[in-house]
């Protein structure tokens, strides 16, 4: 046990200086919420729901910030000690989510049960979680509507412009008069930009 945490020490080292890759924002749909964020994945129809520590990662993904400039922050938030791989696991998570850009991920992999022995059970709950589900057929991008059948109970299917079968777009209101959103009759098929959320209101 004690050359286990040895050796993962040693590689916790090397890894803490490193850069944290670039977050993946095209092609999905970004709804934040108090403590999770819930991740839409246009190309894969899957939802993902980041917990409050795999959120707070996922926003520092900048290329730019390092892992250990993350672990500052998440001691933080926490207001405890948070150990090196936390971050480690949570960029993990994210790239197999596919929420980080290809090509930027680190090399180096952490597992859920290595960092629970360096941390132990009580500090667990600083530990990152991503669920990830395939979206219901009905409502998700297994049903492509066409871009006539956007409307109020149509906003955010994935839709397709007549004669088209793209289905990389989304429904949504065609105004910025987000206070009437369900009366509204013009409706557009388009691309959303990153991060935005086709329905607001």
């Amino acid at each position: 046990m004690d050359n286990m945490k040895t050796e993962i020490g040693h590689d916790m080292k090397r890894e803490i200086g490193k850069k944290l890759p670039r977050a993946r924002k095209e092609g999905l749909l970004i709804q934040e919420l108090p403590e999770e964020v819930l991740v839409f994945d246009l190309s894969t129809a899957k939802a993902h729901c980041l917990n409050h520590t795999a959120a707070l990662v996922w926003r520092r993904c900048d290329g730019k910030t390092s892992i250990a400039e993350v672990t500052k922050l998440l001691q933080k938030e926490w207001g405890t000690h948070v150990d090196a791989g936390v971050v480690l696991l949570a960029l993990d998570q994210l790239e197999k989510a596919r929420l980080i850009e290809e090509g930027s991920a680190l090399s180096d992999r952490v597992s859920r049960r290595d960092v629970l022995r360096r941390i132990g059970w009580a500090a667990a709950v600083t530990l990152p979680l991503i669920t990830s589900v395939v979206a219901p057929t009905a409502a998700s991008a297994a049903t492509c509507i066409p871009d006539s059948a956007c409307g109020p109970s149509t906003c955010g299917f994935p839709c397709h412009i007549t004669g088209n079968s793209d289905c990389t777009k989304v429904c949504r209101p065609r105004s910025n008069d987000l206070a009437n959103c369900t009366s509204l009759v013009q409706w557009q098929c388009v691309g959303l930009p990153a991060g935005q959320n086709p329905c607001p209101c």
